[in-house]
């Protein structure tokens, strides 16, 4: 018997149950690699019948690339975003989380929005003379810069390469406000320059908590600091008198929705001053890669897990909509809507804080000259 007879038959006896399952890496959140929307030609693992795809798969490492961009602060047009621009030192996120919204940015770098999404990532090692430059700009305007706003600041890797704090330190050198936002413990590393600025009302921190429970967190976001460990580090931001913001983010039906109020209640008592809260969103390859995650580790919830984030987005798994994107719509949402807000209301939680534009000094030529 040839070859492509033995494949054949082997592809015969092949049934739906044999069909090649993704296994899921120890520390990564994705379960699969799947090509971006840009490529024109997508791989898929096939057990050609010799168990090829037996045993677990290899070892994925992270790699670290410097970024060339010529420009380090974006633009937001969002009218559900309240910045109007924001600084990234990292593309890509090594906490993993399976949710990531930023996920498809992946995509436009030739790279999956999957696995390496959270493997293979880019830093701006020269983000802080850029930004100096940027600053000097004769027509800027000042306002508050969000800082992580698409992936986290305070990432394992930022440890050793200390973008973020590069950038902080020209922040406050200028007295430019700046909002955090992150879910990582290392936040704590720059207290010392946070608490000075947040005492000439120039920070707050966004610390997001999207379950207490510890299991499921492991799962859903395996490299981002434990629940409590978050916790703990809005207690020691508030006892600093850093302002903290809690996220509740993202708030998904079935799997943490259950657990609003808990987390308002714990975060409130660890210092937050202020709460808000983002419905899941799934846009373009975040949508598979959630099912994909959900039917590995939550196979009997999988179904009622998406009808109900379809009936919050009129039937679709996603809306992209300014107004809706953020916290959907129908009965389901708005119960969430209801709950949230009687929640922060009995908890006393206080509105949005405004940061102080007014101090910014732009940097002068003099200060261009020191950099060399």
């Amino acid at each position: 018997m040839n070859p492509a007879e033995i494949l054949r038959l082997a592809l015969e006896r092949r049934g739906p149950s044999d069909a090649h399952q993704p296994a899921p890496r120890k520390g990564r959140g994705a379960v699969a690699n799947e090509a971006g929307r840009y490529e024109s030609l997508s791989r898929e693992a096939f057990d050609d019948g010799w168990n090829s795809l037996d045993g677990d798969p290899d070892p994925l490492r992270t790699s670290l690339t410097a970024d060339s961009s010529r420009t380090v602060i974006s633009r937001n047009r969002s009218p559900d975003l309240p910045f109007d621009c924001s600084i990234n030192p990292y593309r890509g996120c090594e906490h993993g989380c399976v949710y990531c919204y930023a996920r498809p940015t992946h995509a436009w770098l030739g790279l999956s929005p999957g696995l390496d999404f959270e493997s293979k990532l880019f830093y701006k090692p020269d983000a802080a003379a850029q930004l100096r430059r940027e600053l000097a700009q004769p027509g800027y305007r000042c306002t508050p810069v969000a800082l992580g706003a698409n992936t986290d600041p305070y990432q394992p890797a930022e440890r050793k390469l200390e973008v973020t704090r590069s950038i902080l330190e020209l922040l406050s050198e200028f007295e430019h406000p700046v909002q955090i936002v992150t879910k990582s413990a290392m936040v704590e590393r720059d207290i010392d320059l946070l608490a000075p600025m947040a005492a000439r009302n120039l920070c707050t921190v966004s610390v997001s908590v999207t379950t207490l429970d510890r299991k499921l967190s492991r799962v859903m976001e395996p490299r981002a600091p434990a629940p409590e460990r978050r916790l703990r580090t809005i207690e020691v931001l508030s006892d600093a008198g850093v302002p903290v913001n809690v996220l509740v983010a993202p708030v998904i039906p079935v799997l943490t929705d259950a657990e609003m109020e808990s987390i308002l209640e714990r975060v409130r008592a660890a210092g937050a001053c202020s709460a808000s809260y983002v419905l899941l969103r799934l846009p373009l390859e975040v949508k598979d890669l959630f099912i994909t995650w959900l039917e590995t580790h939550f196979p009997l919830q999988a179904q009622r897990v998406m009808k109900r984030i379809r009936d919050t987005r009129d039937g679709k798994t996603n809306d992209a909509a300014f107004g809706r994107r953020q916290r959907g719509t129908g009965e389901y949402a708005r119960l969430i809507a209801r709950r949230f807000s009687l929640a922060v209301k009995r908890l006393g939680f206080a509105g949005e804080i405004t940061l102080d534009s007014s101090r910014f000094t732009p940097p002068t030529k003099s200060d261009q000259l020191s950099l060399f």
